[in-house]
Parts: structure tokens; C-alpha cells; sequence
């Protein structure tokens, strides 16, 4: 991912149609979690304009910033919001708080890219973004709690799931590749957010039926009633 302008329009269109197929599933069964369903296709819509960060060389163009703005304050929003409607309703109190932090780091991070110039710099395989943010710690650190942490608190083992694989991929990204972390990063999500078509495509195959039926609570005979 992100090694040249052709593998992120790849990828990105690949992962976009995952997440149109997971969007399908979600709106069939459980119209709730079609925000959560979605995400693979912001963040292959995310690569595909990171594609054209590279045919323009970097720089501070439209793409620059339009990468940016999905990059930073709408995943950073989007994410929890999501996890929010899809998670049990046991678990939707303490979400709260990574709700807030995104929407708190949305804002910062939305008025910086209104005030800041965004540039992006072609550093051989990778691209690498700058923005100059204030109290670049703590808007990283509302960041993480606001996208990782509101999948680690979800109470949904797939996206707990796709939680850990992201946060590892926080790591390693910072690891290996500090001045392109958040490029890497965003590619690495992208891959992993397949995870959410399997956990569509499972829940749909648990529900069973055609639309508009669900089974029996206690039958083993698989006899359904109309919704």
C-alpha cells in the first residue's frame, strides 16, 4: 500500500468495492451499522486520492488537502460516531468518551487545515504530510483514542478485531516509518477494514432468512415469522 500511485488506485478501488459489498449487507439486515459497513469505503476513496497525491508530485494541491481532510478531522469523527451505532447497547455508554475526543480533535485538527497550508512530499516509496499542529501530542493522542480506542471499547469481537490490527499498525507504521506515518497508516487501515465485510457477510448468514423474517427464538426447526 502507498508505494507508488498505481498500487494505491489498486488497493483503493479493491477496498472501495468490499465496502460497498459490506454497505449492501448492512443496509439488508441492520441499517444501524451501515456507517460502521462504509468505512472501507471512505478509506478506499482515501487511497484513490492519495494516487493522485502522487501524479501531482506532492505539493499543496486540491489533493493534498482533500487527502487531509479524510485523513484527519472526518476519520477521526467518523469512526466513533459509527462504532457508536453498531455497537451492543451495553456498551454505548462508554463510548461516550472517544465520541467526544473525536469530536474534539475533529475540530482542532478542521481548524488547522482551514488556517495551515497541507503539503505532501513524494520520499521515495512513501509520501509524507505536513500540516504544523498545535500540540501535535495531545491531537495525536485524541486521535488514536478517538479511532483505536473506540474500537477496542466497542464490545463487538469483530471490531475489537479490526481494533488491535490497526493499533498495530499504528505502531509499526511509527516504527519504521515516523515522517510517513500517518500515509502508512491510513493505508494499513484501509487493508484491514476487509475485516468489516466478513463480520457483515457473518451476521448476515446468522440472521438467516430473507429479508423481513427472523427465526424463532428456540426452535431447532428453522421455522421463521414474518417481521
Amino acid at each position: 500500500m502507498c508505494w507508488s500511485a498505481t498500487a494505491d488506485l489498486i488497493a483503493g478501488t479493491a477496498i472501495t468495492a468490499v465496502g460497498a459489498a459490506a454497505v449492501t449487507a448492512a443496509v439488508r439486515r441492520r441499517p444501524r451499522e451501515v456507517p460502521i459497513a462504509a468505512l472501507p469505503v471512505v478509506l478506499g476513496a482515501h487511497q484513490i486520492i492519495e494516487a493522485a497525491v502522487w501524479h501531482q508530485g506532492g505539493g499543496a494541491g486540491a489533493a493534498t488537502l482533500a487527502w487531509a481532510v479524510v485523513a484527519l478531522p472526518l476519520l477521526a469523527l467518523w469512526v466513533p460516531a459509527a462504532v457508536l451505532c453498531a455497537a451492543p447497547t451495553d456498551a454505548r455508554r462508554r463510548l461516550l468518551l472517544p465520541l467526544a475526543a473525536g469530536a474534539a480533535t475533529a475540530a482542532v485538527l478542521g481548524y488547522a487545515l482551514a488556517t495551515r497550508t497541507v503539503t505532501a512530499e513524494i520520499r521515495g516509496h512513501t509520501v509524507g504530510y505536513s500540516v504544523g499542529l498545535p500540540h501535535a501530542g495531545l491531537v495525536i493522542a485524541g486521535y488514536l483514542l478517538a479511532t483505536i480506542g473506540s474500537l477496542l471499547l466497542s464490545g463487538d469481537r469483530g471490531l475489537v478485531l479490526l481494533g488491535v490490527l490497526v493499533g498495530v499498525g499504528a505502531v509499526v507504521s511509527f516504527a519504521l516509518w515516523r515522517q510517513e506515518y500517518v500515509s502508512t497508516w491510513c493505508a494499513w487501515a484501509a487493508v484491514c477494514s476487509v475485516v468489516l465485510l466478513v463480520r457483515a457477510v457473518r451476521q448476515d448468514a446468522d440472521r438467516g432468512g430473507p429479508v423481513g423474517t427472523e427465526r424463532v427464538p428456540g426452535s431447532n426447526s428453522g421455522h421463521i415469522k414474518r417481521s
